[in-house]
Order: structure tokens, then C-alpha cells, then sequence
């Protein structure tokens, strides 16, 4: 075998086992997917159990908590809220088009604060006074109601994100951190979760809806991982055939 057939044929496969790689590793992909996609279904079809006390917010993480449903009581402040600009949801089935989700700090009765996204406000009409009357629907009750919803963490602004206005307290992505910091939630040492709970029920303001969520994730590994072991086959096949051909020269 002269030196570019030998060349030609460790090039073939070394894709060749590439390719087969690429192949096993989507197959991995699609389990790790039917077990993150199981994990998420149980968190969100359980009954909600107890918010875990401030002692122990620092060792939930999105891996294991993400989307777990809890009940809590706390007092909410809408003095100092904050809004993400959202077109629509992934998560929720009744959202479209485009509006704000309306995030506000929850005083907890033991001490701590969580926020709490209350729900989702479509922007009204060009000119509608509706959005400016939003703000004073709101009333504190006492005794506070219990509140149902979900755990989330916040998300990070990607390359293209505007930038947050904090004088209109508008945000673009869900990270209500940033916010805490810009808006003064954790003033006087209060420690505010590192999550925020998304709000399942009751509804705290009139049009602005909170509710359910189902998450839908695609698991289309399995075709990636058939595309990749076909064209590992298509280029073996290529090469016996080219490689016949110069045994016949």
C-alpha cells in the first residue's frame, strides 16, 4: 500500500470513529434527556410541600429543584416591584403575545425574603390607561394568603440582551437578583432567596395571571445519533468501494 492510500485510508477512519462517537454520545444525550424529562414531570405533578427555611436555601440547586412545586405564606410588598419584558412563555400554555411578568418581594414570616413572580400582564392597547391603573389594584392582605408555585432560578442576559431600565424597573431576563440589588429588596440585611418562586395561585392582582406550568422539553437525540451512524455507514461504504477500485489499478 503506497503512502496516500494509507494516508486516505487513516483519515477514513479516524472519521469513521468520529462519526460513531458522535453517535453513541447523542444516545447519551437522549437518555440523560428521558431522565431529566421524568424528573421534571414527578416535580411538577407533586403535591407542594413546605418552602424550605432560609437555613437551608444555599444547598438547593436548578439540577434537583428546579420547578418543584412548595406552599408558602408571606406578606407581599408591591411598592417595590420589578417587570421582565417576555413575548410569550415556553412554560405556560395560556401566555402569548407580548406583556411583562410582574416580580415582587415576599416578606416571610420567620425572616427572609423570597421574590415572587405573581404572574403574566399582556401590555394593553396603545394609549389604554389599563397598565398605569395596574399598580394601585393591588392591597396587602392580612392575614396574608398562602401562596402556591414552583422554584425557579434566574437566568442570565445573553450577548444581545438590552440592558435593564431601572427607572421604569424593567428587566429582559429573569433574574431577579439584579434586581434585588438595583430595586434595595435586600436592605437592612435581609437575605433574599436565591431563587424565586413562580406564582401557581391565587391571583394577587387583577389581570395579571398566574398559573400552572408545563415544561416540554425536545428530545430529538435519537434522530441526531441515526444521522450520525448513517453517515459513518455512508463513508464506509464509500471507502470500500474506492478502496476495490485501486486494488483493480
Amino acid at each position: 500500500m503506497n503512502a496516500r492510500r494509507l494516508g486516505f485510508s487513516l483519515f477514513t477512519l479516524a472519521m469513521v470513529a468520529v462519526l460513531i462517537g458522535l453517535g453513541f454520545w447523542q444516545l447519551q444525550r437522549r437518555a440523560e434527556k428521558q431522565a431529566l424529562i421524568a424528573a421534571l414531570d414527578e416535580r411538577l405533578a407533586a403535591e407542594p410541600v413546605a418552602l424550605p427555611p432560609p437555613s437551608q436555601w444555599s444547598a438547593l440547586k436548578a439540577s434537583t429543584d428546579e420547578f418543584r412545586r412548595v406552599r408558602l405564606t408571606a406578606i407581599i410588598d408591591p411598592a417595590s416591584s420589578g417587570r421582565v419584558y417576555s413575548s410569550g412563555s415556553a412554560v405556560r400554555d395560556d401566555i402569548s403575545g407580548p406583556g411583562k411578568w410582574e416580580f415582587m418581594p415576599a416578606w416571610l414570616p420567620g425572616g427572609g425574603i423570597v421574590v415572587v413572580n405573581i404572574g403574566f400582564a399582556r401590555d394593553p392597547p396603545p394609549n389604554s390607561p389599563a397598565g398605569a391603573a395596574r399598580d394601585t389594584q393591588f392591597v396587602v392582605r392580612i392575614p396574608p394568603p398562602q401562596l402556591t408555585g414552583y422554584i425557579r432560578f434566574p437566568e442570565s442576559a445573553g450577548l444581545l440582551t438590552p440592558n435593564a431600565n431601572v427607572e421604569q424597573r424593567l428587566w429582559f431576563t429573569r433574574d431577579h437578583l439584579a434586581m434585588a440589588r438595583a430595586l434595595g429588596w435586600d436592605r437592612d440585611g435581609k437575605t433574599v432567596a436565591p431563587f424565586y418562586i413562580d406564582l401557581e395561585s391565587p391571583e394577587l392582582v387583577p389581570g395579571v395571571k398566574p398559573g400552572p406550568l408545563h415544561v416540554r422539553l425536545k428530545n430529538d437525540h435519537l434522530q441526531y445519533a441515526i444521522t450520525w451512524f448513517g453517515l459513518a455507514a455512508v463513508m464506509t461504504i464509500a471507502f470500500g468501494f474506492w478502496l476495490r477500485t485501486q486494488r483493480r489499478e
